[in-house]
């Protein structure tokens, strides 16, 4: 009578139990250390579930510096999610913002809008600032610019305008708008734009906020709302501080035109407001 084999098929199932209690201690033991190390991080639930885009929940988010000391701390700050957009506080230290209204001052001139009709520039009652651009890559300072918000963006340089250098004075405004083109002529070269670095230069006593009126979420959880003007509490606003750099997508991450980055600038109420904005392309920018 041939023997049992039943021994041997408990030993095949001793070893696979054996196997899959090794696999589950291991990545038990890799999530313990990536945990550790931050990379890995548990939600929280405590407190009452919240609310999509609730700005209260948002905290900011520190920046290791390469070394460059400005005398004040870096750190970036979500905003808004619809659209897409984050303050990076003390991005320019003081000399590279009087440096840029320095070199823009013999050269301003009269702000002007894009004729969707025609592509080309006018005059118009809607943006009643003064400005005037600086060539991609001109000298050492804005090439450092540049690279800098190249890192912030993770967007080429190449991919990037000139720097526009703009000045208002107590009175101008710039009506909502959107940045993106809705003509074929502005997007032959470089393609359509895609995001916005805007550069405060200076600070301004009262008014001059970055609105956005077509935001979604809670606008008035934004530290500063309490100082901001009745413009600024038409929607999600950006009160201008010299050296800050504010970052907003004027595209959705499917390629798509986004409406809620509709936004303007507040009517300067008190002192002067000087900054300096960079337009991103989809593709390489030829200068």
């Amino acid at each position: 009578m041939a023997k049992a084999r039943y021994p041997r098929v408990q030993g095949r199932k001793s070893s696979s139990s054996t196997l899959i209690l090794t696999m589950l201690l291991a990545f038990s033991f890799i999530v313990l250390i990536l945990l550790a190390l931050g990379i890995l991080s548990i939600p929280s639930t405590s407190g009452s579930a919240r609310k999509a885009n609730d700005l209260s929940s948002i905290v900011h988010t520190s920046m290791v510096s390469d070394g460059d000391d400005r005398g004040e701390e870096q750190w970036v700050e979500v905003i808004s999610w619809e659209p897409r957009a984050f303050v990076y506080h003390n991005f320019l230290s003081k000399d590279e913002c009087e440096y840029l209204i320095n070199l823009a001052k013999p050269h301003m001139q009269k702000s002007t809008v894009v004729d969707s009709a025609t592509g080309k520039s006018k005059d118009s009652r809607v943006r009643t600032s003064s400005g005037t651009f600086l060539a991609r890559g001109r000298d050492k300072i804005v090439r450092d610019i540049e690279k800098r918000i190249s890192d912030f963006t993770f967007m080429p340089v190449e991919h990037g305008e000139g720097l526009q250098v703009l000045h208002y004075e107590v009175g101008q405004k710039y009506e909502p708008h959107y940045d993106y083109f809705q003509d074929e002529f502005n997007t032959k070269n470089g393609g359509q734009r895609i995001a916005t670095v805007l550069m405060y230069l200076s600070d301004v006593e009262e008014g001059g906020e970055t609105v956005f009126p077509a935001a979604k979420g809670n606008i008035s959880s934004v530290r500063w709302w309490n100082e901001l003007s009745e413009c600024g509490k038409g929607g999600l606003s950006v009160k201008p501080k010299m050296g800050d750099a504010l970052l907003f997508w004027s595209m959705r991450p499917d390629a798509t035109p986004d409406p809620s980055s509709l936004h303007g600038g507040c009517a300067v109420i008190k002192g002067n407001k000087w900054s300096s904005t960079k337009w991103i392309r989809v593709n390489e920018y030829k200068a």
